[in-house]
């Protein structure tokens, strides 16, 4: 079964992880300037650095369609591919579609005709109109719902706490720009730290911890944007490998798609 993933942050990633596991020919698709936070626990910077491997398995960034087909019949990583999307669809023609991009406060476009099976992951999707099936992916009760007509549940705009910690423990652009950081995942940093720059302007850890997220360097993002997560526990932070959450989605999805 040829699978197309849209998006590369942490839940598609774990998507697309299960899929290929499963002996599945899955490809990711990107925009050039991917924005995704968790980079240690996604593929996303497969597009900035060619490949990248997440528990045990790669994932690489084509050079052109030839290498694309190469790797598609190879089976031994998975494809990220920041090719227009009309043409991947062309080359894949793929049997599902899974857009696991979590934009949460923009209204996706029209998947239902891109795939026999179209599956749409987090809010703003519904069930027989802009796509098949659509899947809740908030935590709580309903994670991991299967929809079949209706629409999923409102962003509810609350990053789950740690230790005590929501919201105080992420930084949001304050205004679109390009930013500039030389930390590392995983990274430990104190509360008032300097570790990055947006516009010149300086952006400072909230409260001490791991890096659990921070946009790659030199990219550009919009005003509102998280750009920044700390996981303050010293001990067992949660920066690197596979989300428990994005992996009851993806489990979601495997049900989905057998159902």
């Amino acid at each position: 079964m040829n699978v197309l993933v849209r998006g590369s942050g942490d839940v598609a990633s774990a998507v697309a992880y299960r899929l290929f596991e499963l002996g599945h020919a899955v490809l990711i698709h990107e925009t050039p300037q991917p924005t995704y936070i968790r980079r240690g626990m996604a593929f996303t910077d497969a597009v900035f650095d060619g490949k990248v491997g997440l528990a045990g398995v790669w994932a690489k960034c084509p050079h052109g369609r030839e290498e694309l087909e190469h790797m598609l019949a190879c089976g031994r990583a998975i494809p990220v591919s920041t090719a227009p999307l009309d043409e991947v669809l062309q080359l894949l023609h793929p049997d599902v579609l899974v857009d696991a991009r979590m934009k949460k406060r923009s209204l996706p476009e029209q998947q239902i005709g891109l795939a026999p099976l179209t599956i749409g992951l987090g809010p703003n999707f519904t069930a027989g109109e802009n796509v098949n099936v659509a899947i809740e992916t908030a935590w709580g009760e309903s994670l991991g719902h299967i929809l079949h007509a209706g629409a999923t549940l409102p962003l509810e705009g609350e990053p789950r706490e740690i230790e005590g910690l929501g919201r105080a423990r992420c930084v949001y652009a304050a205004e679109a720009g390009i930013l500039q950081t030389q930390v590392n995942i995983g990274d430990w940093v104190e509360a008032g730290e300097q570790v990055a720059e947006l516009n010149g302007q300086h952006v400072r850890a909230p409260v001490s911890g791991h890096v659990r997220g921070i946009c790659h360097a030199a990219v550009t993002v919009a005003a509102g944007n998280k750009i920044l997560e700390i996981d303050p526990r010293r001990e067992n932070a949660n920066v690197f490998g596979l989300g428990e959450r994005p992996l009851r989605i993806a489990e979601a999805v495997l049900k989905a798609i057998s159902a």
